[in-house]
């Protein structure tokens, strides 16, 4: 008797960054009681039908050594850390989570951690171990941010201060049993110099030269990637590529979860300043060096913005060619991808919802609700059809010696 084939799809976790609504609680309410702005956002995921949520977390405008007006964000410090997170604010915390029935995937923290300026690097360090505390406090298992550059040195000397200064970081996240995801995101407007690549861990060649340094100092675990498909799409690289030369190289293992950002390319803004975005007259600096205006430096973003748009999922048209041309994420393969040449545990990996769509930026509560909730369903039915396909494509009909028709679409294709 044959032992029937049984279907069992894997569906990946959903989450929400909240730093999709940062004004969701007023500035003034959530200065003077900073986790009632937590309480709110869990409420919020629950309405959505999010089931967990990526805390964000940023040093107070107040304190931070950039201004909030040369941000192309608003300041997202969901997670208030100008006080110690401790066991009391921590309890209050997981009571709400209990409350609403929303869970944490992760905390984040996006910052320059090679910043050149020895007073910033070490204020953002230490204001990293507050985060690697929160999450502990929290039952957490990881931290998501950024290492950045010193745009002093060049990429190899950064090579060299990423041993040196952010390897204690990881030697930190170990004793506390975190690990430490990085997004991708090259970065090219943090500053108005012409550099692009402003955060060195932007590709695959480079996490794995990092992974490498990780080795040899016994924090290898530590470092994984949290990947961004729409970097990739900036970068002029496909999902399904990256993730086929990170199987080719051995280190499948790198990625161990997703922001959910896509990149719309405009095609005439690639005719007028290709892919290195726009190189002079951006507004940002006043006879060659950078104005004194804080909110001029955001022109320095043109690098990136005078070519393509973020989108939230779901927004952007489906548009095959597109795809193709890597100038869109192929959503769906995007997921196959992950699930047909990674090393992952598909159960536990978290599709965290990021939104960046600059035209839908609302800080109005009742109507970016229904977007993102929109969203969050697309993202899930994404991951529900790719996960039936890789089911019986790779489980059912194998078992069934039925051939799997087509070719679909391969790595490395030009």
């Amino acid at each position: 008797m044959t032992t029937p084939i049984s279907y069992q799809p894997k569906h990946m976790k959903l989450s929400i960054l909240t730093a999709a609504l940062q004004e969701l609680t007023p500035r003034d309410i959530r200065d003077a009681d900073p986790d009632k702005a937590i309480e709110d956002w869990l409420a919020f995921a629950s309405e959505m039908a999010c089931p967990n949520i990526q805390l964000s977390a940023a040093i107070h405008p107040s304190l931070a050594d950039v201004p909030p007006e040369a941000l192309i964000d608003p300041v997202a410090n969901t997670l208030d850390l100008r006080d110690a997170f401790n066991a009391e604010r921590a309890n209050r915390v997981l009571a709400a989570m209990r409350h609403t029935g929303v869970g944490l995937s992760d905390l984040a923290y996006f910052d320059n951690m090679l910043v050149h300026g020895n007073a910033e690097r070490k204020a953002k360090h230490e204001f990293m171990l507050k985060v690697f505390d929160a999450a502990t406090l929290l039952g957490t298992d990881a931290v998501c941010g950024f290492v950045g550059r010193n745009i002093q040195l060049s990429m190899d000397q950064n090579l060299i201060m990423f041993e040196e200064q952010f390897i204690p970081l990881l030697k930190e996240a170990k004793a506390r049993g975190l690990t430490y995801r990085v997004e991708q995101c090259p970065m090219p407007g943090w500053n108005p110099t012409d550099r692009w690549h402003n955060n060195i861990a932007y590709t695959p060649a480079t996490w794995i030269a990092l992974h490498r340094i990780c080795e040899k100092h016994g924090v290898g675990d530590q470092f994984r990637i949290h990947y961004d498909p729409s970097h990739s799409v900036l970068m002029g690289q496909d999902t399904r590529s990256m993730f086929q030369y990170l199987k080719d190289e051995g280190y499948g293992f790198l990625i161990a979860g997703f922001h959910v950002k896509g990149q719309v390319i405009d095609a005439k803004g690639v005719s007028a300043w290709g892919y290195g975005g726009q190189t002079m007259q951006r507004g940002d600096c006043v006879n060659g060096e950078p104005s004194d205006n804080p909110a001029d430096l955001i022109h320095a973003w043109k690098k990136q913005t005078v070519l393509c748009e973020h989108e939230l999922p779901g927004t952007a048209r489906h548009d095959p060619l597109a795809y193709l041309q890597n100038r869109s994420v192929d959503w769906l393969d995007h997921q196959l991808a992950a699930r047909e040449l990674l090393d992952l545990d598909i159960a536990n990996a978290y599709l965290v919802v990021e939104h960046e769509y600059p035209a839908a930026r609302i800080q109005d509560r009742t109507k970016l609700a229904p977007l993102l909730k929109g969203s969050v369903d697309f993202c899930r039915a994404i991951d529900e059809a790719a996960a039936a396909m890789y089911s019986i494509q790779h489980e059912m009909l194998p078992g069934l010696n039925i051939p799997v028709q087509g070719t679909g679409r391969e790595a490395y294709r030009s």
